[in-house]
């Protein structure tokens, strides 16, 4: 997606990049985007799992709710580096489609962000499967970043530091814990 000429550049982030944005930024606000939601329903092959044991990652999967999370506000002079950046990072399967959304700030501002969303055409796409088959999932799982509890968990408890409760992550947070307890 080619960049119009801007001083600025937001990134929304709602699931890892919350926690590991691994990019160069300025300020961080809270902000919301509205018609679609954080959801457990992109198989990680790479990061969190393997082609032969598939974790589950967060994508935002179009829906009737709003995401809340965190946008990154980044010098236009170095936008580019930043959209490749997170290119290598987020689409390497291609589960994911960069796009370009109104989010808005905590605080009333909207602004134009990138973000990533789930292509639900994709092979990888697995959207509504039960909250017990995902913490079973998660359990297990480990891929090149480590394993899928760890980003549960790290996701999970930012989210909360940030005052951002997602009832179904923290559900999943202690399921999976009480899983590895077992």
């Amino acid at each position: 997606m080619p960049r119009k000429p801007s001083n600025t550049l937001w990134i929304f982030g709602y699931g890892s990049l919350i926690w590991n944005p691994g990019f160069a930024h300025g300020q961080t606000r809270i902000a919301r985007l509205d018609g679609y939601e954080r959801s457990f329903c992109m198989r990680s092959i790479h990061h969190r799992g393997t082609p032969e044991v598939p974790g589950l990652v967060l994508a935002l999967d179009e829906g009737p709710g709003g995401c809340e999370g965190v946008a990154f506000e980044v010098d236009g002079r170095i936008a580019d580096e930043t959209l490749e950046y997170l290119r290598a990072r987020e689409l390497i399967s291609a589960a994911y489609l960069e796009r370009e959304v109104p989010v808005h700030l905590q605080g009333g501002e909207q602004v134009q962000a990138v973000t990533y969303v789930i292509d639900r055409a994709h092979g990888q796409y697995c959207g509504g499967l039960p909250l017990e088959e995902q913490a079973q999932i998660i359990a297990r799982a480990v891929g090149g970043r480590g394993t899928n509890r760890d980003y549960l968990v790290n996701t999970a408890r930012h989210l909360a530091e940030l005052g951002l409760r997602d009832p179904d992550l923290d559900w999943l947070a202690a399921r999976v814990g009480a899983l590895g307890r077992k």
